[in-house]
């Protein structure tokens, strides 16, 4: 089958572009896949479709941009011209802008495939339901949480006009079908971006003990606090310890993790790495000797926290959302904290750095979650998927024809 991904797209810097970026690794090696269409955000230089082994045909079409009205339009354009068998889109809310109006138009293109009869499905990564909108960054004002919940209702049932939904995680498709009475949803997991041939061997280089984290940082990811535990880690154990914070501002708070470095100067062996290029990652996780999620709140599967169980990792993570509900559904563990204290992520870190036979056996559960959902299963589910919206499609066609005739 033909496959148009609709997505940002390495090296676009929009979210989930690395998430589309493995999902593409992955389907080209199919035998269903014939040939993959990006359907992208425009970039200033070229998508990176360069594999090492060969797969099925990959071509790109750049053919909206963040916050464009006309992105409803564009997409829908080039989704006549591709013709495709199939289309997924790779989404959460704020996928086609972070302008109310410029999201929602975005989030119409599905119901315009149901329009077309192209068969689709959309992988949601988050939903409303289940985001602080507080926390988040959003809004803290009682009032305009309720419209913003209206509003992400409204988009809700704009997305669920997919053929199927996927969502990541179990609790989601409870909350679609127990609230919106939806038929259409069905879980896949997030699965883990690079599974190694073989188990890690959890050691980690000389030298000062590595405490990283990695994301968009600014709204619900704030790097202060961790900053502040390690230092009181540093002053009781008096361990070599090194902050890293590997990543870029959240594109809702420009300059945050400017302000960041300006705040604390004086804090000794803080390093920022700014973006990581897909190349870069390995060696991160590896060099690493604890990976913190230093979040007050969540907003759907935790990719990070995928790619530190394959890097076989021991995390520290807030017992908050969707991170302790992964501990749950998938197996993952780690040291939890409370994420209004420091004083509890300073234990939760000491706890992991001060004891390595506890941090190789963090690493070791978590590489045994990471391993029980690769990427190879995870397209390989949505493959399936795929030719049941087609197979269904193909019967219903076959009997309106014999209806007519």
């Amino acid at each position: 089958m033909k496959l148009a991904i609709v997505t940002a797209y390495p090296p676009s810097k929009v979210t989930l572009n690395e998430y589309a970026y493995h999902l593409v690794k992955h389907f080209r090696m199919m035998d269903d896949i014939t040939e993959i269409v990006l359907l992208t955000d425009k970039t200033n230089t070229p998508k990176d479709i360069t594999f090492e082994a060969e797969g099925c045909k990959i071509s790109v079409e750049e053919c909206w941009s963040f916050n464009s009205y006309k992105n409803l339009f564009s997409v829908t354009k080039a989704l006549s011209k591709v013709n495709p068998d199939v289309v997924l889109f790779n989404l959460q809310f704020m996928k086609f802008g972070d302008k109310k109006v410029a999201a929602a138009l975005g989030l119409m293109l599905p119901l315009v495939c149901k329009l077309k009869k192209l068969p689709n499905v959309v992988l949601l990564h988050n939903i409303m339901e289940e985001v602080d909108l507080g926390s988040a960054g959003f809004t803290s004002n009682k009032l305009m949480q309720k419209l913003y919940g209206f509003i992400g209702a409204t988009l809700t049932r704009l997305i669920l006009q997919a053929d199927t939904v996927a969502v990541t995680m179990q609790k989601y498709v409870t909350v679609l079908e127990q609230k919106y009475k939806a038929k259409n949803v069905t879980l896949i997991p997030h699965g883990t971006f690079e599974i190694t041939e073989q188990e890690p061997t959890y050691t980690i280089p000389e030298g000062p003990l590595q405490v990283m984290t990695f994301g968009k940082f600014g709204t619900y990811k704030k790097v202060e606090g961790m900053i502040e535990a390690v230092e009181i880690v540093r002053a009781r154990t008096g361990l070599d310890l090194e902050i890293v914070v590997a990543g870029t501002d959240n594109p809702n708070v420009p300059g945050y993790l400017d302000s960041v470095k300006a705040q604390y100067h004086q804090v000794p062996q803080m390093r920022f790495t700014g973006y990581v290029e897909e190349s870069d990652v390995p060696r991160l996780f590896n060099e690493s000797a604890v990976v913190v999620f230093p979040y007050t709140s969540t907003t759907g599967s935790s990719g990070v926290l995928h790619q530190a169980g394959s890097y076989g990792k021991a995390v520290v993570m807030p017992d908050i959302g969707d991170l302790a509900l992964l501990v749950k559904d998938e197996g993952y563990n780690g040291e939890f904290f409370d994420p209004t204290s420091v004083e509890s992520l300073a234990d939760a870190i000491e706890a992991i750095v001060t004891n390595d036979k506890y941090r190789v056996l963090l690493g070791k559960l978590n590489f045994a979650a990471a391993n029980a959902f690769p990427m190879s299963k995870i397209t390989a589910l949505y493959v399936e998927t795929f030719k049941e919206i087609q197979l269904s499609k193909n019967k219903v066609s076959a009997q309106l024809e014999t209806t007519l005739n």
